[in-house]
């Protein structure tokens, strides 16, 4: 004898039949819907395929690469370039940049002002390897299929502005090797560094005025300078980046001390950010870097949590 099957019942069996992490993502793809939205992986861990498993199970389909494997970008051997490329196929997740640490040390001469952050910098380069790591990160880039490169601005001294002509002049011919192999350096304002606000980097970037030296925005790292990331920051440098990094910030009253934050619990006005960059049609990609670390430590559940803050504020 023939059953007889409605079409509610189909729907719902075949609902029954995706499972819930799905759902999910279908779901969290409509919230991102017109931003090109990744997470640095190793934020969430050093395993690349449990980060990008994370990355899927929200529906993002870019990533940030900066260490994976225990291993930073000069130091991966050709077979994990290789394993890691294949992950990212399987898993449809593109590469937005590379997250390099170049020009993140001493500009020559000119020892930064942050002791604590160059004894605690992971960085064992120099100006003398900065050629080379330029060259490596390009093949790295179109190993991956992506065209950029995360770069810095040498540590900050005590007055950036006496340093301006000598770091732009570095990164104009940085970008001239950029250049010659169709490579986009992306410029982050990086609150240890030279350019560390919108208003630095907006400076800088029109300063050099190459098609192959673009910005990477940070309103994170603007707040830490105590610049108003939106709409000052932003205002300053609009145009003129290709990339950018979300975190949230707040300030304790008392101490006048910065604190890394959920995005969305802290002080930087992200509704006010995303607002504008649909009006303004931004076609750039964007990453998550968490930074903000839940009273247990967990990296992975730290990310959830501003990720989920930062899609509600999409």
């Amino acid at each position: 004898m023939r059953a007889n099957v409605s079409r509610r019942d189909l729907l719902k069996a075949s609902l029954a039949a995706v499972p819930a992490a799905g759902l999910a993502a279908e779901a969290t793809k409509d919230r991102a819907a017109g931003f090109k939205l990744g997470v640095i992986t190793d934020e969430i861990t050093s395993d690349l395929e449990e980060a990008l498993k994370f990355l899927s199970s929200f529906g993002l389909h870019y990533c940030e690469l900066r260490e994976f494997w225990g291993k930073t970008f000069m130091n991966w051997p050709q077979e994990d370039l290789d394993r890691a490329k294949k992950l990212l196929a399987q898993y449809n997740i593109q590469v937005s940049d590379i997250g390099s640490p170049i020009f993140k040390w001493d500009l020559p001469g000119m020892p930064g002002k942050n002791e604590n952050e160059r004894a605690t910098s992971k960085g064992t380069y120099s100006e003398a390897d900065s050629d080379k790591m330029l060259e490596q990160s390009f093949k790295i880039a179109h190993h991956f299929d992506s065209r950029k490169v995360r770069i810095f601005s040498y540590w900050r001294v005590e007055d950036p502005d006496k340093v301006f002509t000598r770091v732009s002049e570095r990164l104009a011919k940085a970008a001239k090797l950029a250049a010659k192999s169709d490579i986009i350096l992306v410029l982050e304002n990086e609150y240890s560094c030279n350019v560390g606000t919108g208003k630095e980097l907006g400076k800088l970037i029109k300063h050099v005025n190459s098609p192959n030296l673009r910005g990477l925005w940070d309103p994170g790292n603007a707040a830490f300078l105590d610049e108003t990331p939106f709409p000052d920051g932003y205002e300053a440098c609009k145009g003129t980046f290709a990339h950018m990094h979300i975190k949230d910030a707040a300030t304790n009253p008392n101490t006048g001390k910065h604190t890394w934050m959920p995005v969305g619990g802290g002080k930087i006005d992200f509704k006010g950010q995303f607002a504008a960059l649909r009006k303004e049609g931004y076609s750039g990609t964007m990453s998550l870097e968490t930074h903000y670390r839940r009273p247990d430590g967990n990296k992975m559940e730290s990310t959830r949590e501003s990720l989920e803050g930062l899609l509600k504020v999409i």
